[in-house]
């Protein structure tokens, strides 16, 4: 990756789940970039903490909630020239058994709060000529797994929106992309291994090896580090015409 360091001064960066794993690597490669990161997430003090950390500032809010999004103030008291969406959940069951509150809140939470998170940004953005969108999607943004019918379903959609956002800014300074890993190494994910090897009674590396990285040729998780750098060479020099596309980091699952 281009070494970005300090290119990004002057400019605010959002992230949102930024109070741990995949979010909190973001914040730490923007800000050494010379980004000021607004660090948001509804861990208060997790934010807190990881904003301490950056020199950056917090924001709580929970993002599955409309009106506490607006409460934000974006466009008004919180500006930003870069938007990182990557706060998200996990939830398996089948199609049939899956709760549809359940479903509903995922959409809301990995769906519609990148789309209202950039609709109040995007105004301030196209003002000042500048800005960068990138949207944490996954390897399931382009494949299918069974029980994952909700996060598969997000994901998917976050690619289309951040497409339509991309066509929308062209020519205004604004690019808008995803990147997308497979299995990463966050708390989300060894929570999944730890349970995983309890519920069937077997040790942790054959999960990781049978179960999580069956279908992947490099049979190991992504860092969060990994993912935060791509991000940050997103929105680094020399990506003007870098739009609308979708980065997959997935340990070659998709080349099959």
């Amino acid at each position: 990756m281009t070494d970005i360091s300090a290119v990004l001064s002057g400019r605010t960066a959002l992230v949102t789940g930024g109070a741990s794993g995949i979010g909190r690597a973001v914040a730490v490669r923007l800000s050494t970039a010379g980004a000021h990161v607004l660090v948001l997430d509804r861990d208060k003090e997790g934010a807190e903490q990881v904003a301490q950390e950056v020199g950056g500032d917090h924001l709580v809010a929970d993002l599955s909630d409309g009106a506490s999004i607006d409460a934000l103030g974006l466009g008004l008291d919180v500006h930003a020239d870069i938007l990182v969406n990557n706060a998200g959940i996990q939830h398996v069951a089948p199609v049939e058994e899956f709760d549809p509150e359940r479903f509903g809140f995922i959409q809301r939470l990995m769906l519609e709060a990148p789309f209202r998170l950039a609709r109040g940004l995007l105004p301030g953005m196209y003002e000042r000529g500048w800005g960068r969108l990138v949207h944490v999607s996954s390897v399931h943004g382009h494949r299918a797994s069974p029980y994952k019918s909700a996060y598969v379903a997000a994901k998917h959609g976050l690619e289309g929106l951040s497409k339509v956002i991309a066509l929308e800014a062209a020519g205004k300074g604004v690019t808008s992309n995803t990147v997308c890993p497979g299995y990463v190494r966050t708390p989300l994910v060894e929570g999944q291994i730890h349970d995983q090897a309890r519920t069937h009674g077997v040790g942790e590396a054959e999960v990781l090896d049978e179960v999580l990285l069956a279908r992947t040729p490099v049979k190991r998780l992504v860092e969060p580090t990994e993912v935060a750098e791509l991000v940050a060479f997103l929105c680094g020099p020399g990506t003007e015409s870098i739009t609308g596309a979708s980065y997959l980091m997935d340990g070659g699952w998709t080349a099959a």
